[in-house]
């Protein structure tokens, strides 16, 4: 049953944190000593084998391995907990047996997964970074972006041939691998390599296309317009699906992966979907209120500012900040904090002014600074 398997990593007999190195060198030496050849009629040895081969093949894909140390078994396999009605291993990975092993374990001679060689590939990722204004990410735009990428060679049509003429591999017959034989610790064991004469292409070509050497591909400039998401965050990306490099063997093109960076703003920050700025004000302006200009992505607005502000306060007006990237219609908020500018280079007449004011401005007009010296006094004295 599903709930007496043991722990992958004391299956293979590594730490947790055991590099993909140290995992892959424990299994060779583990799978060495259980192998059904050298353990022949030998039941125990051969459950230690499949253990050990469901275990690989869990810690040795990251992204299962992933999984496996943060949900256990229930996150690589499906049917844990399912009893002996489950499928087993068979049903996750198609271990039952020995039928299925053959990739795992050839991969330690140099075989294994390379069979798929000339299968379907899809073409290699391209990656671009593109910089924006800070409206351009708030309300989107569209860019012109040029990148390069591997692309079929036009002149012999991806045949990599000049004439066009291309020759199945004799020795490998065109499946890019052959089946060697060798002797390891006294068994002899099968394998796959590269095919020598055609370097794993599979195919002859005598007359090589001089515009790619042969190689069918050339890498190229292309250029393409894509659309930036009103919304879009500062390092965040988006894909061109299939505008990547081209594919081999049928297989789809690569895509391109567009990271976005925002410029800085002479006036505004951003704080996820909220703008941010700071509106200096006069002393006058804090002490009477009144309307008061205040910049938004949206352009210039008034607002009434209340008798009283003191500097640093901030104010709030909703909807007029960000839009959501995946709900343009929803914005989020302009917060605007605002500084008391004190007024420099004043005239004789101007200061005699302030100073009336002051010896008129009793304590109850200014709480804050009544209990400073209430408590400093009450400290000193």
């Amino acid at each position: 049953m599903a709930e007496n398997k043991r722990d992958y990593y004391e299956v293979l007999g590594v730490e947790k944190s055991a590099t993909a190195d140290e995992i892959k060198k424990s299994y060779r030496k583990n799978a060495m000593k259980y192998h059904p050849d050298r353990n022949p009629g030998d039941k125990e040895a051969e459950e230690k084998f499949k253990e050990l081969g469901e275990a690989y093949e869990v810690l040795s894909d990251p992204d299962k391995r992933s999984r496996y140390d943060q949900f256990g078994f229930a996150g690589v396999d499906p049917n844990y907990g399912a009893g002996a009605g489950g499928a087993g291993f068979d049903g996750f990975g198609g271990f039952g047996g020995f039928g299925g092993f053959g990739d795992i374990f050839g991969d330690l001679f140099g075989g294994g997964r390379q069979s798929r060689r000339n299968g379907p590939r899809k073409g290699e990722d391209v990656g671009v970074r593109v910089e924006v204004t800070f409206e351009e990410a708030a309300f989107g735009t569209e860019k012109e972006i040029t990148y390069r990428r591997v692309e079929n060679c036009g002149e012999c049509k991806g045949s990599g041939s000049k004439d066009g003429e291309v020759e199945t591999c004799s020795q490998c017959r065109g499946s890019g691998q052959v089946r060697i034989t060798q002797n390891f610790m006294g068994m002899a064991m099968q394998s796959t390599q590269t095919c020598p004469q055609c370097s794993g292409r599979g195919k002859i070509i005598k007359n090589p296309c001089p515009a790619c050497k042969g190689k069918a591909k050339v890498r190229k400039n292309h250029t393409l317009r894509v659309k930036v998401p009103a919304g879009i965050d500062h390092g965040q990306s988006i894909y061109a699906r299939n505008q990547g490099g081209a594919g081999s063997n049928g297989g789809p093109n690569g895509d391109v992966i567009i990271e976005f960076a925002i410029r800085s703003h002479p006036i505004f920050e951003r704080y996820g979907t909220d703008v941010i700025c700071e509106v200096p004000i006069s002393f006058t302006q804090a002490a009477l209120g009144g309307q008061i200009e205040v910049p938004t992505l949206d352009g210039k607005t008034t607002f009434d500012l209340p008798e009283g502000t003191q500097t640093g306060k901030e104010f709030i007006l909703p909807g007029k900040g960000i839009p959501y990237v995946n709900n343009p219609k929803r914005r989020g908020n302009h917060r605007f904090v605002v500084t008391v500018e004190t007024p420099t280079k004043l005239t004789k007449e101007q200061k005699e002014l302030l100073r009336q004011l002051d010896e008129s401005i009793d304590n109850k007009s200014t709480p804050k600074r009544k209990k400073f010296f209430d408590t400093l006094k009450d400290f000193f004295d």
